[in-house]
């Protein structure tokens, strides 16, 4: 297999889907595999037919995090570029106009871990299983660590790093890890159930929200109250508000042209 082919990328009726392609070494992540990643969630993000992106993966697991082999002899500048590809993604899909949907089978530890966390919303199958594991071979998940902060207390968060334990699907629910847990074989038409229930929402007011919620987190609360309500104005100006209050009101589909 070739790195071109270790995360493959397309899209079908407004949902693109991004799957993770190296099921014998566990969806590990590579150079490779990171740049990939990235480079997809991008192009999905910049291609105007698509409102959704999932990321799945081959295979029994998700990913279980950073193949060890891309540790060895790099010295500490490469080492600093390298972990700066491998935490790319969560700089990108905070900073994407689309929802990301996380659809997860089996383990999703260490930095696969940390791209569940990263995502927008996460679909699970009763089976998954999570970790912040890299504690357990002498190294520690401080990537994964940050988007893990915005969803778990500061002892949750200091209790899952400092100890590596694997967490059940049912304990990451409870914790909001993850938005739904499904038997294994419905975890496909959940994942495109909820991506296609997206998908058929004003492309611009979901834009709008997904960049309030994340850009509100590093504000205060009166300064987040501000930045959300001139949000808000702006998105009522926009002909999709205007035809999202008509669509309802003359009880008809609305047609969403993103301006």
């Amino acid at each position: 297999m070739t790195d071109k082919q270790s995360v493959l990328m397309e899209k079908d009726n407004g949902i693109g889907t991004i799957t993770l392609n190296r099921p014998e070494q566990k969806n590990t992540f590579t150079l490779g595999f990171a740049t990939l990643l990235n480079h997809h969630l991008k192009a999905l993000d910049e291609d105007d037919e698509v409102r959704v992106v999932v990321i799945k993966a081959t295979g029994k697991h998700f990913s279980t995090g950073i193949d060890l082999a891309e540790f060895k002899d790099k010295s500490p500048g490469e080492l600093r570029a390298m972990i700066g590809k491998m935490d790319q993604h969560n700089h990108t899909i905070a900073q994407m106009k689309k929802p990301v949907i996380a659809s997860v089978r089996g383990y999703a530890i260490a930095n696969g871990a940390g791209l569940v966390f990263a995502s927008d919303l996460a679909v699970v199958s009763e089976n998954a299983r999570f970790g912040t594991t890299a504690i357990n071979v002498g190294l520690i998940c401080l990537g994964p660590a940050v988007p893990l902060s915005r969803l778990v207390s500061r002892k949750k968060l200091l209790e899952m790093v400092l100890g590596g334990d694997i967490l059940q699907a049912e304990e990451a629910e409870g914790l909001g890890l993850v938005n739904k847990v499904v038997p294994d074989e419905e975890l496909e038409s959940a994942t495109m159930a909820l991506a296609e229930k997206l998908s058929q929402k004003s492309p611009l007011a979901v834009e709008c929200g997904k960049k309030g919620i994340y850009g509100m987190s590093d504000l205060p609360y009166h300064q987040s109250l501000d930045y959300m309500g001139e949000m808000f104005t702006q998105l009522c100006t926009t002909n999709d508000a205007q035809e999202g209050l008509a669509a309802f009101q003359e009880q008809r589909k609305p047609n969403w042209t993103r301006t």
